[in-house]
């Protein structure tokens, strides 16, 4: 359902400008208030802060922090990525979702290796060249390791700044999305406090200045927040594009064999789960039947369908468990796995889950 705002609501920025020390109170309030605990915090090293910002990309803070550990632990340095495998690197992020964030990373770090030295370049411009990295992430970069006077624009970053001017322009529009960047630059402080605004206004932005209950009584600008004044915070910003959600039926057959494991395929390179492996996936349950060897079909036990959400897509996954005695017979390419087997390769969190609830049974 789109957002409706109250006519009351101003429309343009130029009368709507924060105040002087609004950077300055964000920097005083993060000092002290803001989060400094978490593990990618507190240090300048462009690959970590990168490393971070791309995780944190569509995903929640908590879950970030376990794949973000055991990622430096695997790859401390982004030489160390650029010279992993594509399916190592694709199984550490298994379960983190948005796969071609990996795909991207990888290239990006061997990119950094091949033109850059092995060093990330220092400012905005030249970062937001290279693969997977948006001008927002590439601010967030240059800002806090380098200093660098840009304006990070991601969503926590669009929000605070239209509450607190109350812009009613509608951010479905690419000409009201450049007037609220523009104003995220001019509102900048001097360069030598730009790490620490930096964090202030994304921390503000992830716990004060939250989507449905703001936490206006603890918030260090509440005092000029236009919002708050017209008490339309939760209206702002405004952004009636709808997303269209699609919904599919998978049905996917897990072929299990009591010394080899489970088989594994791999998915397509394009498309959901592109590059990932997976049980064999179909669009019906009658093209599942007919790729199983026809003495075999009637031992196919098909459990109870789960639904998976994706960003802009529902997949109901029908899974079909069947044991298979003969395993250099099973047709067309692919692996076998055994769901103990710590050395797995990247799969989808769903796999993931089925092949951990299988450790006992295979």
């Amino acid at each position: 359902m789109s957002k409706t705002v109250n006519p009351s609501v101003p429309k343009r920025l130029a009368t709507l400008t924060p105040q002087p020390d609004f950077a300055q109170r964000l920097v005083d309030w993060q000092r002290i208030h803001g989060r400094h605990s978490l593990p990618w915090q507190g240090n300048q090293d462009p690959y970590r802060v990168w490393l971070s910002e791309i995780m944190l990309q569509q995903t929640q803070v908590s879950t970030v922090i376990d794949y973000y550990q055991s990622f430096l632990l695997r790859f401390p340095s982004v030489a160390d990525l650029a010279q992993a495998e594509p399916e190592e690197v694709m199984a550490m992020w298994s379960g983190l979702g948005y796969y071609s964030r990996a795909r991207h990373m990888h290239r990006c770090a061997q990119q950094i290796m091949q033109d850059w030295g092995g060093l990330f370049p220092r400012h905005s411009a030249e970062l937001a060249q290279l693969s997977g990295i948006g001008p927002s992430t590439a601010a967030a970069i240059a800002s806090i390791c380098h200093s660098e006077r840009v304006a990070i624009f991601d969503g926590n970053v669009q929000r605070v700044l239209a509450r607190h001017t109350a812009f009613g322009v509608d951010l479905a529009q690419t000409v009201a999305v450049r007037e609220l960047q523009q104003l995220a630059q001019q509102v900048l402080p001097q360069q030598a406090v730009m790490p620490t605004y930096t964090q202030a206004i994304m921390d503000l932005g992830a716990t004060v200045c939250t989507p449905r209950q703001p936490r206006c009584d603890v918030c260090p600008v509440a005092s000029d927040c236009q919002a708050r004044a017209l008490n339309r915070a939760t209206e702002l910003p405004l952004k009636t594009r709808k997303i269209k959600r699609q919904s599919q039926s998978w049905w996917l057959l897990m072929v299990n064999h009591p010394r080899h494991g489970v088989w594994l395929q791999q998915r397509p390179q394009q498309g959901i789960w592109a590059g990932l492996y997976c049980f064999p996936c179909f669009d019906s349950r009658e093209r599942m039947l007919e790729s199983v060897p026809e003495a075999a079909r009637g031992l196919a036990l098909e459990q109870e369908a789960q639904l998976h959400v994706l960003t802009h897509r529902d997949l109901h996954l029908h899974l079909c468990r069947l044991t298979w005695s003969r395993p250099h017979d099973w047709p067309g390419p692919g692996l076998w796995l055994r769901p103990s087997d710590p050395q797995r390769p990247g799969v989808p969190k769903p796999v993931r889950d089925w092949l951990d609830s299988a450790r006992d049974d295979v």
